[in-house]
């Protein structure tokens, strides 16, 4: 029986006959060692386990073929323990250490703070800065007593390594950039601007909306006989416009309160403003003051009823003519 059959053999729920098969023992025992991982394992030859060798000879050879016989300053080599902790690194370091358990604890990981990877690389790093500070708090009296200065002249000038070309595209990309800021800049202001100004128009025109339904409430209670402010016609005429307008200001061909003055004479005229609905409907009051009644006919001789009588009657057009025929003949 082959390989393949045994596989199907076992998928089917038959044992296989076959001597040379791994045992479930075996399999346990192998994957215990480490010898098979989870997955498809493939049936063939176990890869060659690395053997590590920790081979010092052979370390120090490569080390002393490396080394050379060169003067300090030409290396810069500095072997040093890392700088004290600075007290505000210190706090830097234990702020960072209970926002990370605050957040491991909100996160429910179940790591501790030790075992956190983000506050190890945090202290990897202050590390590599105390060390890089220890290193030059070492070297720079070493070099200042082998008479090397450390800084550099203010009048110092070295060669660019980049050419004059070069900086000039440089230069060149970075004005487009802060020209193209600049323009988006002004454009968004403008964009503020011109918003504010429609914000601006929309009040006032819900403002001169306002004044004018006031003032058509105000004309028709004035209409209704209810009283009513009359200001807003006086604030009209007193020159609200301004000069050189038809309000006719100081430049204008007329004074305000020559117009003022005509428009009142007009509404004490012609009753403008006042109450026009209902002015000659009788009250009670007026219905029993009889003090102005004059009759027309008082009933002297002659008078015929209902006839209203002026004075002396015409003469008819007979009698007329006699009268001139007779003027006539004197």
């Amino acid at each position: 029986m082959t390989e393949y059959d045994d596989i199907l053999a076992t998928s089917a729920g038959y044992e296989s006959d076959s001597s040379d098969g791994d045992t479930d023992e075996e399999l346990k025992e192998a994957f215990a060692a480490g010898l098979i991982l989870p997955g498809l394992n493939i049936v063939g030859e176990a890869p060659e386990r690395k053997v590590s060798k920790n081979n010092l000879p052979a370390m120090r050879q490569k080390l002393e073929e490396m080394k050379k016989d060169l003067p300090w300053i030409e290396s810069l080599d500095l072997f040093n323990t890392p700088a004290p902790l600075a007290p505000e690194l210190a706090f830097k370091e234990d702020l960072h250490g209970k926002e990370r358990a605050s957040q491991l604890k909100q996160d429910k990981a179940g790591k501790t703070l030790e075992e956190d990877v983000v506050h190890n690389d945090f202290k990897r790093e202050m590390m590599f800065y105390r060390q890089a500070q220890a290193a030059v708090l070492e070297a720079i009296p070493r070099l200042h007593s082998m008479n090397i200065r450390t800084k550099r002249p203010e009048d110092y000038f070295a060669q660019m390594a980049k050419t004059d070309e070069h900086m000039n595209k440089i230069r060149a990309k970075l004005l487009s950039k802060e020209q193209g800021q600049e323009r988006a800049e002004k454009v968004s202001k403008l964009r503020e601007l011109k918003k504010y100004g429609k914000k601006v128009q929309i009040e006032v025109q819900q403002k001169r909306l306002k004044e004018k339904k006031d003032m058509m409430d105000e004309m028709k209670k004035i209409r209704k006989g209810q009283g009513g402010n009359m200001d807003f016609l006086e604030g009209s005429g007193k020159g609200d416009k301004g000069k050189g307008d038809n309000g006719k200001g100081d430049n204008g061909k007329g004074d305000n309160r020559g117009m003022a003055g005509k428009r009142q004479a007009k509404d004490k005229k012609f009753g403008f403003g006042g109450k026009k609905k209902n002015v000659k409907k009788n009250d009670k009051k007026s219905t029993d003051d009889v003090s102005g009644f004059k009759p027309f006919n008082k009933g002297g001789p002659g008078a015929k009823k209902g006839v209203k009588r002026l004075g002396k009657a015409r003469p008819g057009k007979g009698k007329r003519e006699k009268m001139k025929n007779k003027g006539g003949k004197k």
